[in-house]
Parts: C-alpha cells; sequence; structure tokens
C-alpha cells in the first residue's frame, strides 16, 4: 500500500526529486531511470519509504541516530518549547539559557577536564574549528604552528580545513589546492599486517611513525593531532594496547594538541559517553556532533580543557571564528532533549550490555568465504570482504565496482536493510545501527548479510 505525505503525492515527489533534488555523494545517474528512495517515516531502528517498503536502519542514519526514530514527539515538543520562547540568538558577545545549560551538559559528560565547550552546526564545522583552535592557541601564545597530522584513509568531513585533514586521498584530489599543511600517518588496521607480529609489536611500529613523522615536519610547526578513537573509513579500525597512551606521550613530548575526534564514537557508539574515557586517550580538544541531538538538530561541538582556553581569558584575545546557527537555542533544546532521553533509557549501558551479543551474532559470518574479518566494538562494526580468506587477499578496483556498488548495494537495498558497502580503503561492510537495537535485530541484520554475502561469492566467482 502506497504511503503518502502532505502535500505532495508520491509520483509528484518522485517528479520533484529527478528535476530539483541534488543528493549527497551520490551517482545521480543512478537514478535517471529507477526511482529516488524517499524515505517518510520512522520508528525504533525502521524506516518506511513512499511506496510503504520498510528497512531495518543498520548506519543508524550515517552512525547519528543513536537514540532511534521513536521519540519524536519528545523532541518536537522541546522544539515547540523553545521556539515559543526564543527562536534564536547567536552566541556571538551574548548566551542565552539552552547553550549554557547544554554546554555544561557536555562538559559533565566529557571525560578529565575538558570543560569549555564552543558549538557549531555539524561534525565538519567541528573538525574545522578546532584546527582553527589549535592554531590561534599557539599564535596567542607567542608561537607559529599551523600543520596537523591525521591518519591515512580517515574521514573527518568536506568542508576544506576538514577536507584537507582526509586521509583519504580520492575524495580530497578534485579540490586541490586545499589547506597546507596535512602530514598523514599510518592508521591501526592491523589485518593486513605480517601474522608474526606482536601486538606490542604493532604499537611500537605505529607510534615510530608518528614520531618520526612530526620530526620530518618540524615539530616546532605541528599545532594538532587528530585521531578518531575508533577510525570509522576503511571498517572500524581498533586501536592496539598502548597506542593512545603512545600517542599521548609523544604529543607531550613536542607540545603539540591532541584532538579526538569523536563525531561518530560520541555519546554511546562504542559504549561510553566518549570513547575518549574507555581508552584513556586524555585529549586537549574533542570533536563531536552526530550522537550530540542523535540527528534531530543539526549541531557540533569542540570541547577544549581550560588549559586550551586559557590564553584567549585575558586582555584583548579572542578565537577569532564564529558560525551563525552554533549554539542555537532550538538545537540546543533538542540536544538536551537527547542527552536527557539517553540517560531515562540507559542507551549507553544497554550497549555495554549488548555489545558482545552483538558481536557474537555478527562472527557468524566469518563462515562466509567472502567475510575475512570482523571488526569493531559497541553498536560500531565493519565486514573486511575478501577474495581470498588464507592469503587475505582483497578484490581490485573493478571488482569492487561489480561487489559493492553492482550486487551488494542493490541487493541489501531490496532486502530492505541499510549499511554501507564501502571501498574507502579495503572493501568492507560497515554496520552501525542505533543504539536501541536489540537481539531481534542483531538476528535481522546478520540473516540479511548472511544470504546477500553468500549470493555475493556466488556472484564473483562466474
Amino acid at each position: 500500500m502506497s504511503t503518502t505525505v502532505p502535500g505532495l503525492s508520491p509520483a509528484e515527489l518522485q517528479r520533484a526529486a529527478r528535476d530539483h533534488l541534488w543528493l549527497h555523494f551520490t551517482r545521480m545517474s543512478g537514478y535517471t531511470d529507477g526511482e529516488v528512495p524517499i524515505i517518510v517515516r520512522g520508528d525504533g531502528c525502521y524506516l518506511e519509504d513512499t511506496n510503504g517498503k520498510r528497512y531495518l536502519d543498520a548506519l543508524a542514519g550515517l552512525f547519528a541516530v543513536n537514540i532511534g526514530y521513536g521519540f519524536g514527539e519528545e523532541m518536537a515538543e522541546a522544539a515547540a518549547a523553545q521556539m515559543r520562547e526564543l527562536p534564536f540568538y547567536t552566541n556571538w558577545s551574548y548566551a542565552h539559557p539552552r547553550a549554557i545549560e547544554l554546554a555544561a551538559e557536555v562538559a559533565s559528560l566529557a571525560p578529565g577536564d575538558l570543560n569549555r565547550v564552543f558549538f557549531c552546526s555539524g561534525g565538519s564545522e567541528a573538525v574545522e574549528s578546532a584546527w582553527k583552535l589549535a592554531r590561534q592557541y599557539y599564535a596567542a601564545r607567542g608561537e607559529r604552528r599551523w600543520k596537523a597530522v591525521a591518519r591515512r584513509i580517515a574521514y573527518h568531513g568536506t568542508t576544506m580545513g576538514a577536507l584537507s585533514i582526509n586521509g583519504i586521498a580520492s575524495l580530497r584530489t578534485p579540490f586541490e589546492p586545499l589547506v597546507p599543511d596535512v602530514i598523514h600517518v599510518r592508521n591501526t588496521n592491523r589485518y593486513h599486517r605480517p601474522a608474526e607480529e606482536t601486538e606490542a609489536e604493532f604499537t611500537a611500529f605505529l607510534l615510530e611513525d608518528l614520531d618520526s613523522a612530526i620530526e620530518q615536519a618540524g615539530p616546532e610547526t605541528v599545532a594538532m593531532v587528530i585521531m578518531e578513537p575508533v577510525q570509522n573509513a576503511g571498517g572500524s579500525f581498533m586501536p592496539p594496547e598502548g597506542y593512545w597512551a603512545g600517542v599521548r606521550e609523544i604529543c607531550d613530548r613536542y607540545g603539540i594538541l591532541l584532538c579526538a575526534d569523536e563525531v561518530i564514537t560520541g555519546f554511546g557508539r562504542v559504549g561510553g559517553w566518549f570513547a575518549s574515557e574507555r581508552y584513556d586517550i586524555r585529549p586537549d580538544l574533542i570533536t563531536s556532533a552526530k550522537g550530540l541531538s542523535s540527528a534531530h538538530a543539526a549541531i557540533g561541538a569542540v570541547i577544549a580543557r581550560d588549559a586550551v582556553m586559557e590564553p584567549f581569558l585575558h586582555d584583548a584575545s579572542m578565537y577569532m571564528h564564529g558560525i551563525t546557527f552554533g549554539g542555537h537555542p532550538v538545537q540546543a533544546a533538542i540536544a538536551l532533549k537527547n542527552i536527557e532521553i539517553m540517560r531515562r533509557e540507559r542507551i549507553v549501558e544497554h550497549v555495554n550490555a549488548e555489545q558482545d551479543a552483538f558481536r557474537s551474532t555478527l562472527a557468524q559470518l566469518l563462515d562466509l568465504p567472502i567475510v575475512g574479518d570482523l571488526r569493531g566494538t559497541g553498536f560500531f562494526y565493519a565486514l573486511e570482504l575478501v577474495k581470498d580468506k588464507e592469503t587475505r587477499e582483497t578484490f581490485s578496483e573493478e571488482e569492487c565496482e561489480t561487489l559493492l556498488r553492482g550486487f551488494l548495494s542493490p541487493r541489501l537495498f531490496e532486502a530492505g536493510l541499510i549499511c554501507r558497502a564501502d571501498d574507502r580503503g579495503d572493501p568492507v561492510v560497515q554496520i552501525s545501527p542505533p543504539l536501541v537495537a536489540e537481539q531481534a535485530q542483531f538476528d535481522e541484520i546478520t540473516g540479511i548479510l548472511g544470504d546477500t554475502l553468500a549470493a555475493a561469492w556466488e556472484q564473483m566467482q562466474r
């Protein structure tokens, strides 16, 4: 049965979508002859389109809808109440209650002495703001440092500064020249490392690479090291034991600010309010977005230690950066309601209680010949797809085009499962459902993936 929405009919929506809407990171040619998927409602972990087709959202709307789709009325009430009270005012030299309350709430959840919160409108802006802050922090102290260090294949956003920090060459190349200067070091992908290498040896290898890269760049020119606690692009790369302690020590030795990019891992995704606490990262800065509002509002934040703000508290000094909608009162009210719901529903505790069951359910897929590795933690996993499990041989670029975009993506869509088949790095399937998912959803995800990946393996053998 067709589902309609107020205003345009499903047919009219299709026509308007093709004529006017430009989708993000999308090959628009794919909809020349096919329908644009138009999502009209959601509940819990599920979505529904204009044709009445239901989907299990195993990507949480790009790792973002942490509380799921079932709290819209509460969110709407919070937004409406704020609209009646104060629909908008800026944080440029002024404050309002919701931004103050949200800053205090975020500071109370953040690890260690991260107490100062600068609001923006999303993850790319948060990364952009963090790099600008790091540069200006040193300038305020009389030092000229401007370079950033990030990891290979890591994704940090799409604005020009954040894009420059990205470690994904294919995303950077179309927009070069970019913002200088970013140094990219090795990530924590262990799957293709030598089998005889110990975890301690892998950690030492990574830290030596970071140390030597900073030395080569000139430590006195480096303002910030930015890394995700668990790297998303490439497929949930986990930190080996001792890695974060080593990164922190290197940053301290050279006087470099350490920024944990928690746009994805913050607010429960890996079983803590912040992954920085779980891995004892002790960052100077945290970037946040997505789960801050569970994507119910466009809001992000940079969370800084008091020591980072200290140079800006004297005389005429200021952080020369601002965003019109940063700390928007309606966005802040929604984010406050999101945190209230997460506390009340014990969302973070649920992830901790269920993560082992989720992993063990997904681990059944390791029996398939096409699945080489399962990586991740919390509700944040990736399956790496291989051509040969014994040698760990990966698929070629041409084969990835056939496997991921030609077969897997349309088959998963047909089966009603939203996840990501991705080859920024080696080919992976990324799985990151809303944090309210339970065993029934774990089983459904695994069942659909199992059937689809088995069919994909047969397809690739022809």
